[in-house]
């Protein structure tokens, strides 16, 4: 097997909970040796139901082949311990509130004085600076104050909650993993190491570009529910069956559109959603409403019109189609029963061979 992309890479990781350790996760899949750190008793994870055994089954997804040291950062010995590890190491990954990491004496400024090389990666909810800077958050505080989550939230009888944490893994683990990446390619032309200051918050108005194309265009942001991808179309939309089950439509082309219409017989009259697109959906809402989602399955499949069945996860996790590219060979080591590790999406040709990776403790 050749050697994965970030084999020799070292990465010392202060991360807790979801953000940091799912971006370190990824580095250390494509092949980077990782050093986490954890306060003496382990982070808080660690006591994170589910269990498996006596192991947090979300700790161990998300930590999976890491080498895991119990370090007191307030004891005046600490550094003693850690300096060795900073000046072998590439990147450093941290995300305690802004000041924190300066306050222990191991904020930027003094640890590019012990290895220049290193990448210095801080993720936080809003950034190192800004008046938001020192405030408490969690993610959906974050798509709260960035008007992302004002696009589709529901109704006060109905509040609609995103169904992941957006900000957490688009906002934090993805981004950083990224700049990680783009600043590595920088080192080895400047031989010099970088801080990152990855915010949460920030990406999230990524997430919205096309809201924010709207605003620019209009100069009027999208209602709660009433943009094209938010609600508004009857093309765009989640109908019941009859036994409760959903089916996500997602039939914006007009090829697709009319694909669908015949699909489900929806009368001529209809098919033209321009004209009064609440009495359309409220058609194809009948007509969905009349059979089960397993009969409408394979009719729906037939007709290659971007509408499926709303699956659960483990349906999802069987599905031939996943199990074909082998999402869930990967195991995680360790536990009383077999565990897939979790999905990341790193190229099977950059990552750790199928087959057990340990989280260590050292």
């Amino acid at each position: 097997m050749e050697a994965r992309p970030l084999e020799g890479i070292k990465v010392l990781d202060f991360t807790t909970l979801l953000p940091g350790p799912l971006a370190t996760l990824i580095l250390a899949e494509a092949g980077a040796e990782v050093v986490k750190i954890e306060r003496p008793g382990g982070e808080d994870l660690r006591r994170y139901p589910p269990f498996i055994g006596k192991a947090s089954a979300p700790f161990v997804l998300l930590n999976r082949g890491k080498i895991c040291r119990e370090v007191d950062l307030k004891d005046e010995k600490a550094h003693e311990v850690l300096i060795p590890l900073i000046e072998e190491a590439d990147v450093l990954v941290e995300q305690f509130r802004p000041g924190v990491m300066e306050r222990l004496g191991l904020g930027f400024e003094n640890v590019r004085k012990i290895n220049p090389r290193l990448i210095y990666c801080s993720i936080t909810g809003y950034g190192q600076i800004g008046v938001r800077a020192g405030e408490a958050g969690h993610d959906i505080n974050y798509l709260a104050l960035t008007g992302l989550l004002a696009l589709s939230h529901g109704s006060s009888e109905h509040p609609a909650l995103p169904p992941t944490q957006i900000a957490d893994i688009g906002g934090g683990s993805f981004p950083a993993v990224m700049n990680i990446l783009l600043a590595l390619l920088q080192r080895e032309r400047t031989g010099k190491g970088v801080r990152l200051d990855i915010a949460m918050a920030d990406a999230m108005f990524t997430f919205a570009v096309f809201a924010h194309a709207e605003l620019a265009a209009t100069g009027k942001a999208p209602q709660n529910g009433k943009a094209l991808l938010s609600g508004a179309s009857p093309r765009y939309q989640l109908y019941f069956a009859s036994d409760g089950e959903a089916i996500a439509v997602g039939a914006l082309e007009q090829k697709f559109w009319i694909a669908f219409c015949d699909a489900i017989g929806l009368p001529e009259h209809l098919r033209n959603d321009s004209v009064n697109p609440a009495a359309t959906m409220d058609a194809v809402r009948n007509i969905i409403s009349s059979r089960s989602r397993a009969e409408w399955e394979p009719v729906l499949a037939e007709a290659d019109c971007c509408a499926t069945p709303v699956k659960t996860l483990a349906e999802a996790m069987n599905d031939p189609h996943f199990l074909e590219r082998g999402l869930f060979d990967h195991e995680v080591a360790g536990l009383t029963k077999a565990v897939a590790a979790a999905v990341v999406p790193v190229e099977p040709q950059f990552r750790t061979s199928p087959g057990n990776a340990r989280t260590r403790r050292s």
